[in-house]
């Protein structure tokens, strides 16, 4: 018997399914999840720098969780809005991976 082929993501947003269920139909999510990735995005720079030595006497965010957690609520968060803004994040990501490479290739003048 053949595996069934899952799209990429597709684990995910299946997942988020039943995490969302009732909240994610809701005109204001969307904007809960912007702010969220902000938010997020704010928690992950801080526990970078407080590890990496640029603030290393904030004892707060040592405490607080890692970076590399803090990348996983980001892309969480990311995949939320995705799902309910029924975007194609393999699309997505082509056109960003595209334009990093073009930009090597092509570099402005």
């Amino acid at each position: 018997m053949a595996k069934r082929k899952i799209a990429p993501f597709g684990y995910y947003f299946k997942y988020l399914d039943n995490i969302d269920k009732g909240v994610r139909d809701s005109k204001e999510f969307g904007s809960i999840l912007i702010l969220q990735i902000v938010e997020e995005v704010g928690e992950m720079s801080r526990a970078y720098l407080a590890e990496h030595g640029r603030k290393s006497t904030n004892l707060a965010a040592q405490a607080d969780e890692t970076y590399k957690q803090e990348m996983g609520d980001i892309l969480v968060s990311i995949l939320r809005l995705a799902r309910i803004k029924k975007l194609n994040l393999h699309d997505a990501m082509m056109y960003s991976l595209k334009k990093i490479e073009k930009r090597k290739t092509e570099p402005k003048k």
